[in-house]
């Protein structure tokens, strides 16, 4: 049985999710704003976001001084969701309903933890295991584990804007392996992205857990990858088990 020393978590949509919807918080603000809403207004903004994220270069800058940094962070969200309204209807007032809802997203009070994570967190730290975050997230993250309560739980916190890496890129992997000194084989990662977390983890040697809490099962998984559909089957995959 191969033994870990450290477990590797993604972010959002892993350990917390957003209280309603993305698309929601959007069209909510907007309106606010001067957004002319439809009926259509909901299911067009969502799929123009899944659109706009997929079509988005991977969140890496240049930029290492912490102020150039989250101006790079902003105007690379901005370019997003410009693209989402650019498709769906643009109004005069969406620069201040920009900055409006980019606030909001950086508030712990917009995302909530899944009702497992902190139990299980608390359960891997007590066997001893070092816990750790790769996420793409930007560095609203920082503040957003202090607010949802989990912060401390964390050994390492790897997100790509101070990385110049995003996943799937090994290198991120790498750069968070080296915080903890440990070989590849000796550390897991847990995703929701089948791509992102588990085939990038899996390309940089580590053993890739995809948290499938959807149950979408899309047949056999890379070698060195498993699936789970709770974050609590991990004391069960730790402990050996299939």
């Amino acid at each position: 049985m191969r033994t870990y020393q450290v477990v590797f978590f993604d972010a959002a949509q892993t350990l917390f999710h957003i209280n309603g919807s993305v698309a929601e918080i959007y069209l909510h603000y907007a309106v606010r704003h001067g957004f002319r809403q439809t009926p259509a207004s909901l299911e067009s903004i969502k799929q123009a976001f899944s659109r706009a994220f997929k079509d988005a270069s991977p969140p890496v800058f240049a930029p290492t001084e912490p102020a150039a940094l989250k101006q790079s962070e902003r105007l690379w969200w901005f370019d997003i969701v410009h693209n989402v309204f650019y498709r769906v209807g643009m109004f005069e007032k969406f620069d201040e309903f920009f900055e409006e809802v980019f606030q909001v997203f950086a508030d712990p009070g917009t995302w909530k933890l899944y009702s497992e994570t902190e139990a299980v967190l608390r359960q891997l730290k007590a066997q001893g295991l070092e816990l750790g975050i790769i996420s793409n997230f930007d560095s609203r993250l920082f503040p957003l584990l202090r607010g949802l309560g989990i912060e401390q739980l964390f050994d390492t916190i790897t997100i790509s804007s101070l990385s110049q890496a995003a996943k799937p890129a090994p290198k991120i992997f790498r750069l968070a392996l080296e915080k903890h000194a440990v070989d590849p084989e000796d550390a897991m990662h847990v995703g929701d992205s089948l791509r992102d977390d588990v085939e990038g983890a899996v390309r940089a040697g580590l053993t890739g857990v995809w948290l499938d809490r959807a149950g979408q099962s899309p047949g056999e998984l890379p070698a060195g990858a498993v699936r789970v559909s709770t974050l609590s089957e991990m004391s069960r995959l730790l402990q050996g088990g299939k």
